[in-house]
Order: structure tokens, then C-alpha cells, then sequence
């Protein structure tokens, strides 16, 4: 399959690593495909990301990872998400949106404020609202990078992933992604505006990191 992963961070280099490396053809989306030595925050640089993630993968601008996905990642910075993507609506219309990011607002230090939008929505929920035409479903935003493409690392796997979209079908090929990195726990949590609920999860999940001193762990929703 082809898939477009909007955002070179460690999110978006560790998800789309591990799809090239499950043989899709995978372009991460960056703003400047050409700088490849510079270092991205926690992530290594893009050279570094490139010679790792073999044949299936390349790099390109946002546009390009658009176009060129039928099912797109978007792993950029949740402050913003929405502006880089809308100028993308046309090239979105129709596909799977696999939104992993959180509006955290760090301007005023830790811990972060979680943003919402207009009558308390989620950034998935005003996603949707800017591209109508895209099926966004919400999901592996409560855990860290490497957890969400190897959840075995973890308990054996034993822990949970929520999932929020309003297209069923949608939902059920973002949750035959999530199988293919090895997650057995998929929580359906309903509509995207039950987003709002993954992304209110991060506060804890900071507090947690704080705490233990590294990025770890997970929820496992026990019932």
C-alpha cells in the first residue's frame, strides 16, 4: 500500500520506518526533503532515518506524501496540524487520515496545556472540520513512538490502543494497521469526538514520564 506520513520527528520516522519495513511504499513528508544531516529533536536525521529504512521509503515535501498516499499519518506537531493540511484537502479527499498528534502548548513550560477548538473539540474533531472530505480516525496518541509500532516490547503487548472516527470502515483498516504492528487490546471508543477523551489522556501520560523517568509504559484498560 502507499502511504504518505506528514512529519519527520520521531513519530513520524518510527511509524514510518516500520511500515516500510512491512513492505508498503512509504514517502515521509518533511519541509525541506533536501535537508537531510540535521538532527530532528529526539529522532535521528533524515539521512540517518533514509539509510535505515531501506528501499520501501523516501522522503518528499508534505504535498508529496499527500499525493502520494492512499492511506495518510499525520505525525506532525499538533500546534500545527491543521495549517499544514489544509492547503492539502484536495489531495486528502476520500483517504484515510491516521491522526497520532496532540495539541500540547508547552509556550508556558510543563506540564503543557492540552488546546481545544470551538465547543470544546478535539484536534482530531477540527482535522475533520478542515477536511471534510478525509476520513480521520484518532489513535496512537497516549503512548511513546516506539511502543506504538512494537507494543510487545511492553507486558508481552498487554496494554491498550484507543481508536476514535466516525467511518466504520475507516476505523477497521486503521485497526488492521495497528494489528499489523502487533497491537491485540484495539479499545473502539466510538466517534471522533470521543478524541477528546484520547487526547485529555496526555496530561497523565506526562505526569507518568515525570515520574518514571522515561516513556515506557502504557494503560491497559482492565474489564
Amino acid at each position: 500500500m502507499n502511504i504518505g506520513v506528514l512529519g519527520s520527528g520521531i513519530v513520524g520516522q518510527t511509524v514510518g520506518g516500520k511500515l516500510a519495513e512491512l513492505g508498503h511504499s512509504v514517502v515521509l513528508g518533511t519541509r525541506d526533503p533536501a535537508n537531510v544531516d540535521e538532527k530532528k529533536g529526539y529522532a535521528p536525521s533524515l539521512g540517518e532515518w533514509l539509510a535505515g529504512a531501506g528501499p520501501n521509503a523516501r522522503l518528499g515535501t508534505f504535498a508529496e506524501a499527500a499525493a502520494h498516499g492512499a492511506v495518510i499519518v499525520n505525525a506532525l506537531n499538533g500546534l500545527v496540524s491543521v495549517e499544514v493540511l489544509r492547503p492539502l484537502a484536495a489531495s486528502l479527499d476520500g483517504k484515510l487520515l491516521i491522526d497520532i498528534s496532540n495539541p500540547l502548548d508547552f509556550s508556558r513550560g510543563m506540564p503543557p496545556a492540552v488546546l481545544t477548538y470551538e465547543g470544546g473539540a478535539s484536534l482530531a474533531e477540527e482535522i475533520q472540520r478542515a477536511l471534510p472530505g478525509a476520513r480521520v480516525v484518532k489513535t496512537l496518541n497516549t503512548l511513546t513512538a516506539s511502543l506504538m509500532v512494537n507494543p510487545r516490547q511492553l507486558a508481552d503487548g498487554d496494554h491498550s490502543v484507543f481508536l476514535s472516527g466516525d467511518d466504520a470502515a475507516a476505523k477497521a483498516q486503521a485497526a488492521d494497521i495497528l494489528r499489523s504492528f502487533g497491537w491485540r487490546d484495539i479499545i473502539d471508543m466510538g466517534g471522533l469526538a470521543s478524541a477528546r477523551g484520547a487526547e485529555m489522556i496526555l496530561p497523565i501520560w506526562l505526569q507518568l514520564f515525570g515520574t518514571f523517568g522515561n516513556p515506557q509504559y502504557n494503560f491497559k484498560i482492565v474489564r
